[in-house]
């Protein structure tokens, strides 16, 4: 996808079907520092059916009383919004993303001239959604979540064989459970599916807090996406098991000090640390007097800092020598 890691600040339906939210969500992703901004692109008839039940964290998140539907309803983006929101990412220099969940969306967003396309979960079995979105040879970011390996290597083909190179397809490790349990994360499952099909792979987060996010990014994970609102205390389904602003620029602090941190893979002397060199190595030091034409012997030599003589590791060859000049005590040899 890029050289560093692509992070996005999910806000998906957390502004609450309000473009000012919206808006304020957007300033919000800029000022953390993330690479994009991801909304959801839905039309509530094309999605759920209007006696779909919501999950368990949405009936505690949300009005118990309305269906899913409903919800979903009120939380509709349409075509002026979209492009209100997308020239105002362009004008806050951050990339507008967002993940149809219907063949009306994929066409809508790829006539907005969206680059890359994010496949949610729930959509990974879906056959006629994966070919229309393979067919636009665009990146792909497809999320995992409820997955196995098999379904995973089966909505690859799926992809593959409409129209989308293998190249620019990531695909992240993810729980959908909001918030996720840590002890479900099974983080190592995020390299056994860039192992298992050579391909670049990354984390969709629902965890609360941003520490496995940020292993994410230590176990080579090149997108990471999380949610994030204005308040976690808001009215709606994903306020709950999102970042405030705060933790938000927290993380993506941490993951740039870490991209930075885990470096080249070359065990050399860096830069800040050569200076250090001669004050914490030691060197060959004459422990009493030394005369001229006398031998090197383990009782005339010690070992003690500085660094800016001869190396102890030449200790055995040293031994023995003649002095070629008078040394006194604590001298360098």
């Amino acid at each position: 996808m890029l050289s560093k890691v692509f992070i996005i600040a999910e806000a998906g339906v957390n502004h609450n079907g309000s473009t000012e939210l919206a808006k304020k969500l957007i300033d919000v992703a800029v000022h953390s520092g993330a690479d994009a901004i991801k909304f959801q692109t839905f039309k509530a008839e094309n999605l759920v059916s209007k006696k779909a039940q919501k999950a368990e964290y949405q009936k505690q998140t949300t009005d118990s009383k309305e269906s899913q539907f409903e919800m979903i309803k009120k939380l509709e983006l349409d075509v002026d919004t979209h492009q209100a929101l997308m020239a105002y990412c362009a004008e806050k220099n951050i990339l507008f993303l967002s993940t149809p969940f219907d063949h009306d969306s994929i066409n809508l967003l790829n006539k907005l001239g969206l680059d890359i396309f994010k496949i949610p979960s729930g959509e990974i079995t879906n056959s006629p959604y994966l070919k229309q979105i393979g067919a636009l040879n665009k990146q792909v970011i497809l999320s995992t979540g409820m997955a196995n390996l098999g379904e995973i290597e089966a909505a690859l083909a799926v992809l593959v064989s409409a129209g989308t190179q293998r190249k620019r397809i990531t695909v992240l490790h993810a729980n959908t459970m909001y918030p996720t349990p840590m002890e479900d994360v099974n983080l190592k499952a995020m390299q056994t599916i860039g192992q298992a099909f050579d391909i670049a792979y990354g984390y969709s987060d629902h965890t609360l807090g941003i520490e496995v996010d940020i292993a994410a990014v230590a176990m080579g994970a090149s997108v990471i996406e999380k949610h994030f609102t204005l308040d976690k205390t808001m009215e709606g389904p994903d306020h709950k098991a999102s970042l405030e602003p705060d933790e938000l620029k927290a993380m993506v602090k941490a993951i740039r000090n870490i991209e930075l941190a885990l470096g080249s893979r070359v065990k050399q002397v860096s830069n800040s640390e050569r200076p250090n060199m001669a004050v914490a190595r030691k060197s060959l030091i004459a422990k009493i007097d030394i005369k001229q034409g006398e031998q090197f012997t383990e009782n005339n030599l010690t070992i003690k800092r500085p660094g800016a003589g001869i190396s102890p590791m030449r200790w055995d060859e040293v031994i023995g020598q003649t002095a070629q000049k008078n040394y006194l005590a604590d001298d360098l040899i």
